[in-house]
């Protein structure tokens, strides 16, 4: 660590050893000067449990932390929480970090690292992501985020940890309404952000049925000037959205509910910044390089209470789409036969199908348990490749050089080349944990997950007009199955102290390079996993004054699905070969002086490098040595924040400051170029002007920070938004 971190984490003002899992104000018993305690209940182990008592690292941001941050994604507060670094690209299919398990700070070429959920349900799929949901803000009830593997209760893709949004379903007890209205303006942007979003709550039988219905509408103003196309603040973004709930209660121990929701991301142009000279704002590309997600889920889950249990069966339908495009010209210049650009186009779709029931103890029994079992069916096709006008055309007016064939074979629809691939995956799984605590003080913890996954992919490479030999790889159905197991051992002798040991797994399928088909590459990659060893305590002070959360780990991370490139023309393609060794220590503190007045400090460190030779037969000497940072590890995170409301004044005014730091870390394993080495300071002000009507405003990145929040090469990435104002009107009718 340089000389210059040092100093900036001192300045910062942390105070010795801090990191606290409750991040930026989710406090778990916070005593106020009548007495009465907040407790912060989590789900997250399919479950509902107090967050002080999960033998593990937990965050939850609740909903008015949230509102309190200004947050509309997960770029204004994901990084707040100890041992996370987000990896800010394309709204849509920017990925989260945690504790540095990743092999790029660009997309992962197969299933992310991170698995993400809503309100348990997996919003994440057994392979490559088309879409990483960014669930908007508006209407959630809390964030949870689970650092460390988690394998044995959510499956694949959590080698890091997961995330599940928890939203607010329909409440029967009463007609509710809300609104909220934001505007904003940042530098270099030539139009004004905005968004509106509200939220409608109806009764239809009093303590039974209920509906509640989301609507919202963003518009992020680009600041980025594309000096190829002559467009300034090129890429633009709005984000759509519809959410809607139905809860019937027919019996106080039987519940119905049903969740819809539709969220799409139309990007103008894409977010990265050429890097000619430092900190630049500019990009340069022949046509716009589009990009447009969306995602829709509609699920159903039943609870049936009994005296010993809890029965939940969930049933869940997500699809997703993807469409977009890349100027392939800026690195290879305009095609000479045609005289236009080539550029790289995708289009996707993947549906999934989930099933799971579960059974969980009640009560205060010293022994607790938990039973379940799961079903996915994952189908998915995507059709990439290259487009270049006119290029039909070209090959029938010169069809001596495509050996006769016409245009519509060779290039239908002007596509140069074709990629089409599709998946169909199946997996069944049965989960479990066991508990049982001694003397109200020890408890000992055991669980595992079997698992068994087939799959039947299929790369097709068609005939085209770059005359690359086609070719149809079918593998044929592929097996895959084993055992995750988990164990842990928690002494809690009252509820101001707890001392916890904890070890995890967590895991990923393999697959095959849908992206690199042509560029001889290897097709099949296979699976990974990360082991999890971690000790931690959480205890409190002067009366839960002062709140603290420690945690050390290390993770063996086995036989990576790395993300690599093909060099000339940056094809990606996943390789499996070596293994990492990370080791952290994440700590934080909260401290409420005065019932006013709340200050946290989390602080992380995090080591994260290759333990043996990872191969890439592209690189000089064959690949990346032992010792080698993984990408976008940095070691150092840090986030402060204070929180000052007056709840006995005048409008109950209340003001936040928040700082975050991110030390540099590498942005690929072969670049010499990092993202991080920043401090960003937001600043938010609200007043009440009635009880139900809330004012405020808001600057973000006050200091005008530049920063580099991800790149897949040393010429190009995405760069911190710039200083941003705003102010904000919320209504809110209980």
């Amino acid at each position: 660590m340089n000389s210059r971190a040092i100093k900036s984490i001192f300045i910062s003002g942390v105070s010795a050893m801090a990191m606290l899992s409750f991040a930026n104000g989710a406090h778990a018993e916070l005593a106020d000067e009548t007495g009465a305690d907040e407790m912060i209940v989590v789900t997250a182990g399919k479950r509902e449990q107090a967050l002080k008592d999960i033998p593990g690292s937990i965050s939850a941001l609740s909903e008015d932390d949230l509102r309190d941050l200004q947050a509309q994604s997960l770029s204004d507060y994901i990084t707040r929480v100890p041992g996370v670094v987000f990896n800010d690209y394309q709204p849509g299919v920017s990925e989260v970090v945690i504790r540095g398990v990743a092999s790029t700070t660009y997309h992962e070429a197969n299933q992310a690292t991170t698995g993400y959920y809503i309100n348990e349900i997996p919003l994440t799929e057994p392979g490559f992501p088309l879409v990483i949901p960014d669930v908007d803000t508006f209407d959630l009830k809390r964030v949870e985020v689970l650092r460390g593997p988690q394998g044995t209760l959510f499956g694949s893709s959590s080698l890091g940890g997961a995330i599940n949004y928890v939203v607010n379903t329909a409440d029967a007890s009463g007609l509710d309404a809300a609104f909220e209205g934001t505007v904003s303006t940042t530098r270099r942007a030539g139009e004004l952000g905005y968004g509106a979003k509200a939220m409608v709550n109806v009764p239809i039988i009093e303590d039974q049925l209920a509906v509640r219905l989301v609507a919202f509408q963003r518009f992020d103003a680009g600041y980025l000037d594309n000096t190829g196309t002559g467009v300034d603040g090129s890429n633009d973004l709005r984000v759509r959205g519809l959410r809607g709930s139905l809860v019937w209660t027919p019996s106080d121990r039987t519940s119905f509910s049903v969740l819809s929701m539709y969220q799409e991301y139309d990007l103008d142009d894409q977010t990265y910044a050429l890097f000619g000279p430092p900190k630049t704002f500019e990009r340069s590309t022949n046509v716009p390089e589009y990009q447009d997600t969306d995602f829709m889920l509609h699920s159903l889950t039943i609870n049936q209470e009994f005296d010993f249990a809890t029965l939940t069966a969930v049933g869940s339908y997500t699809e997703k789409n993807s469409d977009l495009a890349f100027d392939d010209s800026i690195f290879l210049g305009f095609d000479p036969r045609t005289g236009t650009p080539q550029l790289s186009s995708s289009t996707g779709k993947s549906e999934t199908e989930y099933l799971e029931v579960r059974l969980a103890s009640t009560g205060s029994s010293p022994l607790g348990w938990l039973i379940g079992g799961n079903y996915t069916h994952l189908k998915s096709n995507s059709i990439g490749g290259a487009f270049l006008e006119g290029i039909s055309d070209y090959i029938d007016a010169n069809p001596a050089e495509f050996g006769g064939q016409p245009g519509s074979l060779m290039a239908p629809g002007d596509m140069l080349r074709r990629e089409v691939s599709s998946n169909d995956v199946k997996e069944t799984a049965l989960f479990g944990e066991v508990s049982y605590t001694f003397a109200d003080a020890l408890t000992f913890t055991a669980g595992g997950r079997l698992f068994r996954y087939t799959s039947n992919p299929r790369l097709q490479f068609l005939p085209n007009a770059a005359l690359i030999p086609p070719f149809d790889y079918q593998p044929g159905e592929k097996k895959e199955s084993g055992f995750i197991p988990k164990f842990s051992v928690k002494y809690a002798p009252d509820d101001d102290f707890m001392v916890y040991a904890l070890y995890s797994e967590g895991f990923r399928i393999g697959g095959i390079n849908v992206y690199s088909a042509a560029a001889g590459t290897p097709l099949n990659f296979e699976s990974d996993s990360t082991k999890n060893f971690e000790i931690g305590t959480r205890f409190s002070l002067a009366d839960g004054a002062m709140l603290f959360d420690i945690a050390a780990y290390h993770i063996d991370w086995n036989n990576i699905q790395a993300r690599l490139f093909v060099p000339v023309t940056f094809e990606a393609y996943t390789t499996n070969g070596g293994g990492a060794d990370i080791d952290g220590l994440e700590m934080t503190m909260t401290l409420n002086p005065t019932k006013d007045l709340q200050f946290t400090s989390s602080l992380s460190y995090n080591d994260a490098r290759l333990s043996s030779l990872l191969p890439d037969s592209f690189a000089p000497g064959g690949g990346y040595a032992e010792g080698t940072r993984l990408p976008g590890a940095s070691e150092w995170t840090l986030s402060n924040s204070v929180s000052l409301h007056f709840d006995d004044a005048p409008m109950q005014p209340k003001f936040g400051l928040a700082h975050r730091y991110l030390s540099a870390a590498p942005v690929a394993f072969d670049s010499t170029l990092e993202k991080g080495d920043y401090h960003i300071v937001d600043l938010t002000a609200f007043v009440n002007v009635t009880d139900k009507v809330e004012l405020g405003v808001f600057a973000k990145n006050i200091f005008d920070q530049y920063g580099i929040l991800s790149a897949p090469f040393s010429f190009a990435g995405a760069v911190v938004r710039p200083r941003t104002f705003g102010a904000t009107v919320r209504f809110n009718m209980q």
